[in-house]
């Protein structure tokens, strides 16, 4: 495995670094002044004048729609294993994809209709959200039953002539909150008494669609995320035609498996570049500081800490790196393993690395003044979105043991959605 990185990818990382200096750290602050101005003034459920300034600039300097490999209707997609530095470039900053529109659930959403929809839903749906014209949510997980378990799901997908019926309620539904959030893929069951992973379909449904109501947005320790948020949205008696279903009905668990692998490694990289700035932040405000007559890097436990960050942001970062060459030399289905490692490594690391980062800060660190408080409430919900860490480290143990063992069955991924 060579990871070295090619002279375009080079090239595109001192292009991406040089746009997050001029435009994206000068308005770090800003674009959050400018979410509470809004919500002042009652509504902060709006388009950011910020993101919407800057998205005409990274696309003409070429960054734009980066994640999507093997389209051609996004021929400037990359590979997995090209994206993942220029990810992690973007992770520094939450609000940062979304100005590349390479910002989740988006990217899967995009990916998924990519993939497994029909022409005339890549015509309908897909095209404006590679244009950045719309936004999308993804609908799976569920208040009423433990969602870690996909097969619990209990959205109804009825069939009637032309047209699908749902009903259910789902929550942690990221990014319908936004007034652009024009469709949203549900994950619903069409067919209860399926074999267990034949229950479940995905579906198309438009945001405006008679039936549908956001209820709520879910804080994420007391932030609401504004105007992305993750929101409770209730489907009744909601209809859609037929042509909207994915793929097929029971293929839903399949589909998920095949949408989440990549969201997954999206997450990772974008983590570990949010790691690096908080390694980074840590380094500065320890050289700045005097307690007790000296430099605190000058002590002991700060210098420990700081090492002990190195080696595991690198070790994230390697990791991370394998499992996007197998993904995109071998495919999902073989980089499973890999795939599960990262999720559970790199969120840990990048929450250790960031609370060493906010204790170097003190007071500081917890306060709106520095990205930290943000970035690890941001960081710790990844140990849960796309997968609790309990559930990723069932199912790799369960591969592990496999190997061991004689005749032992091929080992199901876990297909859940935390937000």
């Amino acid at each position: 495995m060579d990871f070295e990185y090619s002279p375009k990818v080079k090239e595109m990382q001192a292009k991406l670094l040089a746009f997050m200096d001029e435009h994206i750290y000068p308005n770090e602050n800003a674009y959050y002044d400018e979410v509470a101005a809004n919500r002042a003034k009652g509504n902060a459920w709006v388009p950011t004048r910020i993101i919407e300034e800057l998205k005409p600039k990274a696309r003409e300097a070429g960054l734009w729609n980066l994640f999507l490999p093997q389209s051609k209707r996004a021929p400037e997609g990359l590979s997995n294993l090209e994206y993942a530095p220029l990810c992690e470039i973007m992770g520094r900053v939450p609000w940062a994809p979304e100005v590349f529109n390479c910002s989740a659930p988006d990217t899967g959403n995009m990916e998924t209709i990519e993939r497994y929809g029909s022409e005339a839903n890549k015509d309908e749906w897909l095209e404006p959200l590679l244009k950045g014209d719309i936004r999308s949510a993804f609908l799976m997980t569920e208040p009423a039953v433990a969602s870690s378990d996909a097969t619990n799901i209990e959205c109804s997908m009825r069939r009637e002539g032309d047209e699908y019926v749902i009903n259910g309620r789902k929550w942690w539904s990221s990014g319908a909150g936004d007034p652009r959030c024009a469709v949203y893929i549900v994950m619903g069951k069409t067919d209860p008494e399926a074999p267990r992973h034949s229950q479940q379909s995905m579906i198309l449904v438009p945001s405006n669609t008679k039936g549908v109501t956001v209820h709520r947005a879910l804080n994420v320790f007391g932030y609401d995320d504004a105007p992305h948020g993750h929101m409770e949205v209730e489907l009744k008696d909601v209809r859609v035609p037929v042509g909207n279903l994915l793929m097929g009905e029971g293929k839903g668990f399949a589909i998920a498996q095949g949408r989440l692998g990549p969201g997954r490694i999206h997450h990772c990289m974008r983590s570990i570049g949010a790691a690096e700035r908080a390694l980074e932040l840590m380094c500065q405000r320890l050289n700045s500081r005097t307690a007790f007559g000296r430099r605190i890097s000058e002590q002991g436990v700060w210098r420990e800490r700081i090492a002990e960050s190195r080696c595991m942001i690198e070790q994230a970062r390697l990791l991370t790196l394998k499992a996007a060459y197998m993904m995109d030399t071998v495919g999902n289905k073989v980089a499973k393993a890999e795939i599960a490692m990262i999720k559970i490594v790199a969120p840990n690391v990048s929450t250790r690395v960031i609370d060493w980062a906010i204790q170097a800060h003190g007071g500081g660190g917890i306060s709106q003044d520095f990205p930290l408080a943000y970035s690890y409430a941001h960081q710790r919900t990844l140990r849960l979105a796309d997968g609790p860490d309990e559930v990723h480290r069932n199912a790799l143990a369960k591969l592990e043991l496999a190997k061991h063992s004689v005749g032992a069955a091929d080992v199901q991924m876990p297909v859940t959605r935390g937000s």
